[in-house]
């Protein structure tokens, strides 16, 4: 009766995963979120803006990246290939960019890691981020790597399944078929991953990508290039906003930026 046991670890697994994962989406509101205010695009208008963009795709150090490099290639920011910020036109403008004059300090220089990590727990970049969960475009912090890890988890538990369903076959008596049929062992290892997969195929339908940032809502507007038109004015700029700084080609501005170019 060793397949008992085996059984009792495929339905706990099962169980516990499916029952995780409802409950962070519930919390989060993510299940509903795809069907409600389908209509709706940005928080303060019909069309995103580009730190709004920056967001949804990448998280607070993306805007951050962007308006680093909005600055340097506007004259108002200095960075230098060693890593390095220096203020150029202290007037920022518009809030993000006093952010990051803030975030640089008195001396007008800076290390770009600290500016980073110091602008994007700003005040400005919070209330960015409370626009968009408010619009239904975003999820709340933390929300969403709490999804990826609850799908995660189902995905073992439905590998584990099979695992010990596996096992209980191999288990002495199976093989003879002295100990019972085979045909309702795999019956009842194949509820559990029924249970599994199935909540795999809902995750997928109602909140997949499994976004770290951006809702469901705002992974559709990602993803139909819904890029405002002053981006794309600037490709760099808008290249940033979606794709982060490695969409960044001049070897200088990569350098101070720390991004290194991937071997060929």
């Amino acid at each position: 009766m060793l397949w008992l046991l085996f059984l009792l670890v495929a339905w706990g697994a099962a169980a516990i995963s499916c029952i995780g994962l409802c409950i962070v989406a519930a919390r989060t509101g993510l299940l509903h979120d795809a069907s409600a205010d389908s209509a709706r695009k940005g928080p303060d208008g019909p069309e995103l803006t580009l730190y709004e963009t920056a967001f949804l795709a990448g998280g607070p150090h993306r805007v951050v990246d962007l308006a680093l490099v909005t600055m340097h290639l506007r004259r108002r920011l200095l960075l230098a290939h060693t890593g390095w910020a220096t203020v150029v036109d202290p007037e920022g403008r518009d809030e993000m960019e006093r952010a990051v004059i803030r975030a640089i300090g008195p001396r007008g220089r800076s290390p770009i890691p600290p500016v980073r990590r110091a602008a994007a727990a700003a005040e400005t970049v919070r209330a960015l981020a409370d626009r968009l969960v408010t619009a239904g475009l975003a999820v709340p912090g933390g929300a969403g790597t709490d999804i990826a890890a609850a799908v995660r988890a189902v995905r073992g538990a439905a590998l584990l399944v099979v695992a010990m369903g596996a096992a209980a076959l191999l288990t002495p008596g199976h093989e003879r078929g002295t100990d019972g049929p085979v045909v309702p062992l795999l019956v009842w290892f194949g509820l559990p991953l029924a249970l599994t997969l199935g909540c795999l195929i809902i995750a997928r339908m109602e909140i997949h990508p499994y976004s770290c940032w951006a809702s469901p809502a705002g992974q559709r507007l990602l993803a139909a290039n819904e890029i405002p038109a002053a981006a794309k004015n600037h490709g760099l700029l808008a290249a940033i906003a979606v794709r982060g700084v490695r969409a960044v080609d001049d070897p200088a501005l990569r350098s101070a930026l720390g991004v290194r170019r991937p071997s060929s």
